[in-house]
């Protein structure tokens, strides 16, 4: 009993403390083809640049998290004395603005040796203005990065049908537009109206899917957690009894939960 009453405490200590934002240190290279990122592990394809405007990065595994941390958004910065965030800035404060850059995960990293890879606008956003050029040639910079709220204004969650999917049985969808600052971990699909639940497991990156499709319209809930904070998420009428392949649906719902993080540093300043 004095055991479970210690774990406990230890644990609402924990979580009493635990961050909103955690702040890291790292490194950072580019990609010098456009498409390299778009084309990435979460398999978003072109839609990939309707999440940040062109504005991507492949993550280590670390942040790609097997998948999970497709869609997360991050800003990347340069250090500033005693801090250590996560958006993207470099350290040559001659060079880099210390505003920084806001990046969506598209892509896994394998490359340790950096912790993010950048598009090309992504990398010169880091830069004052006129030396994005001189930015170009470094190559790679130490940068220090926390992870962000995505916010996608006047925009649900959105579930986009692959062409993959065949009727009656076999249904691949990829998620857009997450917000907060969660991870879908979890997603269970059944008919409107139906509690009879089935899972669908994660093919790749952002997308899921299942081999029994219940009939008719469909109904979505999502597990959705991060640190310290998780919950279920219920969109009751997302696709329609005659959904069709590559067409992309509202869920009706949005994610707007901030999970927090342990960590050794919080982040309570604005950049």
């Amino acid at each position: 009993m004095a055991l479970f009453i210690c774990f406990l405490s230890l644990l609402l200590f924990s979580s009493a403390t635990a961050c909103d934002r955690c702040l890291y240190q790292s490194k950072a290279a580019y990609f010098s083809k456009a498409n390299a990122l778009s084309s990435g592990a979460c398999g978003y394809g072109s839609l990939a640049l309707g999440l940040s405007g062109g504005h991507l990065a492949a993550g280590v595994s670390s942040l790609y998290k097997d998948g999970a941390g497709c869609g997360a958004c991050f800003q990347v910065l340069r250090p500033e004395p005693l801090l250590a965030l996560y958006k993207i800035r470099c350290n040559n404060s001659t060079l880099c603005s210390s505003k920084g850059t806001n990046v969506t995960i598209t892509d896994i990293n394998h490359n340790n040796q950096t912790g993010f890879v950048l598009s090309t606008r992504a990398f010169m956003a880091m830069a004052n203005h006129g030396m994005g050029q001189h930015i170009l040639k470094l190559g790679t910079v130490e940068v220090e990065y926390k992870r962000i709220p995505c916010e996608y204004k006047n925009q649900n969650l959105a579930v986009r049908v692959e062409e993959s999917s065949q009727k009656p049985n076999y249904l691949a969808i990829k998620l857009l537009y997450q917000g907060g600052q969660t991870e879908i971990v979890a997603i269970d699909v059944a008919q409107v109206g139906s509690s009879n639940w089935n899972f669908m497991k994660r093919n790749h990156g952002a997308v899921w899917d299942t081999s029994r499709a219940p009939n008719g319209a469909l109904q979505f809930r999502f597990v959705v957690t991060s640190g310290y904070d998780g919950k279920w998420i219920w969109a009751k009428t997302v696709l329609p009894a005659d959904w069709k392949s590559g067409v992309v649906y509202d869920s009706g719902v949005q994610i707007n939960d901030i999970a927090k993080e342990g960590c050794f540093h919080c982040d309570y300043s604005h950049w």
